[in-house]
């Protein structure tokens, strides 16, 4: 029989929409179950029983509130094997990476489950004499999040977790491309929260829209593509609702002359291919100075060679399958366009053949375009790389820069004037110094600068800023 995931709506699930079938992009012989459809009815009663289920979830105890966070976030992490397992299934993750992922999902929620102790705020002293001042913050209300499939249980925490912790009730639309997963982590949280305090809508785009463009919603977080963002920004400013966006990125490593040559390599091999490449942080630009660069070019493409591609759920696979057949299509599609542009193929290039027939792409590393080239400007998404060659520091620099976006950039040099130069003038909101471009400290902001992002920064107890309303009462004692 096979398993439908559906729509959490007041504590109750509907299955009730039409089915789309969901495939295993190890073996698209196989399915994982089926999502149920959900539509602008769902969304609308969603969003109408967290609007009733706010005041008294921003009312419960903090102490209650902590606990309940705190024990969600234990039941993902003893069940990261179990979960990560489905992740990796329909998503195409290597397990390694669905059950790390699953464990800091549930790490999002026992962070967040002790900042709801630390919800401290201000005082002041007037102007005028004898007046006090109490500076706090409130709840926003009804928080809509918009959710990817590339990272389909941490994402959702890392929104979740601190708009619960703040007294926020919420609906999700997760990825339909991951909905089993979105159905394992919404069974956990139905499990622990009152009704109508987390719900969620499974579906497409329609879903998304119609959840953004709410009237009762009063902030939507997104994480997606740029021009997904941009809809859903003018969707919802219409309403005034609060936005936060975070988008997508063209991330350069900058690799210099005085670079530990292995500790590059490592790095950028990493940062390109971790993922399969399909995560927001990628490094698809590797700037090399033309003194290391023949060297390192080698030297990265006997690594990437060195990597198993395989079946998510084999031992010893390091880079699974793409997630969809349309992903895989587009992703093959810029490796063509690369060689039109005139790029050199070093490694990679083509679908691979496995035991079972999946959506398969090896590391593919590229030479001799420009960052001019339509490859080196637009998001690719995949297991995909460019090394472009640099004469100077400056150059390189500048070059990595050059870009709309600005989400994460890496310098691997050994010298200390170089890395703080960079980390001071690479205009991108995570900047790295001998290390891939990532994000992965749940205490700390993420975000970027330019197309990337828009709006207030997540994670850290900076998630406050968009998750809570800052009020200034004043009191005359008489």
């Amino acid at each position: 029989m096979t398993d439908i995931f559906g729509s959490l709506i007041n504590g109750e699930w509907d299955i009730s929409g039409p089915q789309v079938k969901n495939v295993n992009p190890s073996d698209v012989s196989t399915d994982v179950g089926a999502m149920a459809n959900g539509d602008a009815q769902n969304v609308s009663d969603a969003v109408g029983a967290a609007r009733a289920a706010q005041p008294a979830w921003a009312a419960t105890k903090l102490e209650e509130r902590k606990n309940i966070l705190h024990n969600i976030g234990q039941e993902l992490i003893d069940r990261c094997d179990e979960i990560g397992t489905l992740l990796s299934r329909e998503e195409g993750k290597p397990f390694a990476e669905g059950r790390g992922e699953t464990y800091r999902a549930g790490e999002f929620y026992q962070y967040y489950a002790a900042e709801c102790l630390r919800q401290i705020g201000e005082s002041a002293e007037s102007v005028r004499p004898g007046i006090h001042i109490d500076i706090t913050r409130e709840a926003v209300g009804v928080v809509g999040l918009i959710t990817p499939w590339n990272f389909p249980i941490c994402i959702p925490a890392w929104k979740m977790a601190p708009a619960l912790a703040y007294g926020n009730t919420i609906v999700l639309k997760p990825s339909e491309i991951t909905p089993a997963t979105s159905y394992a982590l919404a069974d956990v949280l139905d499990r622990h929260l009152p009704k109508g305090v987390f719900n969620m809508v499974q579906g497409g785009g329609d879903v998304g829209a119609a959840l953004s463009g709410s009237k009762d919603v009063d902030a939507i977080s997104f994480t997606g593509s740029v021009s997904t963002g941009r809809k859903i920004a003018q969707a919802a400013v219409q309403n005034m609702a609060r936005i936060q966006c975070e988008m997508g990125s063209k991330n350069p490593m900058v690799v210099m002359d005085d670079a530990d040559m292995d500790l590059a390599v490592a790095q950028c091999l990493h940062g390109a291919f971790g993922a399969s490449g399909q995560k927001c942080t990628a490094s698809s630009r590797l700037i090399v100075h033309e003194k290391i660069h023949d060297e390192f070019v080698e030297k990265l493409s006997v690594a990437a060679n060195a990597k198993r591609v395989g079946h998510a759920l084999e031992e010893g696979t390091e880079l699974g399958p793409v997630v969809t057949e349309g992903q895989m299509d587009k992703i093959l599609g810029y490796m063509q366009l690369a060689k039109d542009e005139g790029g050199e193929l070093i490694t990679g290039g083509e679908r691979l053949q496995r035991n079972t027939e999946g959506y398969y792409l090896p590391p593919t590393i590229y030479t001799g375009l420009g960052n001019d080239a339509r490859v080196n400007r637009e998001e690719v998404f995949g297991p995909m790389t460019c090394v472009i060659k640099v004469g100077s520091y400056e150059e390189g620099l500048a070059t990595a820069n050059d870009t709309e976006f600005g989400l994460a950039a890496s310098i691997m040099t050994s010298g200390l004037k170089a890395a703080e130069h960079f980390k001071r003038n690479a205009t991108f909101g995570s900047v790295l110094v001998n290390l891939a471009t990532a994000g992965l400290d749940y205490h700390v902001p993420f975000g970027g600068r330019n197309a990337s992002s828009y709006g207030p920064r997540e994670q850290g107890e900076h998630a406050k800023d968009f998750y809570t309303i800052i009020k200034t009462a004043y009191t005359n004692p008489g």
